[in-house]
């Protein structure tokens, strides 16, 4: 039977000047893929370039969490912004987090949105597009066909990905709820967050090895994902990043990063 395999990533660095919200070192001897903020949501220049290096130290890949202008809300609002000016705002906070990640002798591997821009790409066609564009930018000049896009599969932005041929990576969350449809319940609905870590190491055992997972209605829907997202705002993240390492380890999932 071929071994099964997945990519662990949590959002790091999404701390601001004085005050930190994830913990960034503890949380990068867990994961094999770190999502940087950009500063756009959250994170600054400081901050990008010392999680770039713990990163680097670590083995672990860094990739740019790129999101809608909105530190006030932590980019979690539903904005709407112009195609053109959206891709250049992707392709400006890829470039920043590059050059941390290239100072670290390490580089950015993919891409992710963060927050209200990965829900609205997930549907919106003409925001996924935009999105795409910005990596397209990003990427000019560089070798190979571009940065990886990790997000919802079955997604516009994957859609729109593939059509230009970036490569794609699939994500699926250990501690949100999900639809019948395999989209994620919205934030703002009650049970859209998962705090039971012996549910939330089940449910990622379960789409690592079968690809499934039961929706809050109460039915199986396919989950095939190569990488799990860790979040790392939340209360005892770290320890519930380990327990989640192990029990896919246990499973016999091999854990390791898809770039």
């Amino acid at each position: 039977m071929t071994r099964v395999s997945i990519d662990l990533n949590a959002d790091l660095g999404e701390g601001f000047g004085r005050w930190t919200l994830t913990d960034d070192e503890r949380l990068l001897s867990v994961v094999t893929s770190a999502n940087v903020a950009c500063g756009f949501h959250a994170g600054d220049a400081a901050t990008m370039r010392r999680v770039c290096e713990l990163a680097a130290e670590r083995g672990v890949r860094i990739g740019a969490q790129v999101s809608y202008r909105d530190l006030a809300g932590f980019g979690r609002r539903a904005m709407d912004v112009p195609a053109a000016e959206l891709a250049a705002e992707v392709a400006y906070q890829i470039g920043a987090l590059e050059v941390f990640a290239r100072a670290a002798g390490s580089r950015v591997a993919y891409v992710k949105p963060h927050g209200a821009l990965y829900n609205r790409v997930a549907r919106d066609e003409e925001q996924a597009a935009a999105v795409v564009d910005g990596v397209l930018l990003a990427s000019a000049g560089g070798p190979g066909p571009g940065l990886p896009v990790l997000g919802l599969p079955g997604s516009r932005l994957h859609e729109a990905a593939a059509k230009a041929g970036l490569p794609v990576v699939g994500e699926a969350f250990g501690d949100r709820a999900y639809r019948a449809d395999g989209t994620l319940l919205p934030r703002g609905q009650e049970g859209a967050v998962l705090h039971d870590p012996a549910e939330v190491v089940e449910r990622s055992v379960s789409m690592a090895r079968f690809g499934a997972v039961t929706a809050h209605c109460g039915r199986s829907v396919a989950v095939r994902a190569r990488s799990l997202c860790l979040h790392g705002d939340t209360p005892g993240a770290v320890d519930l990043a380990r327990r989640v390492r192990t029990a896919l380890e246990s499973a016999g999932v091999r854990v390791e990063a898809f770039a």
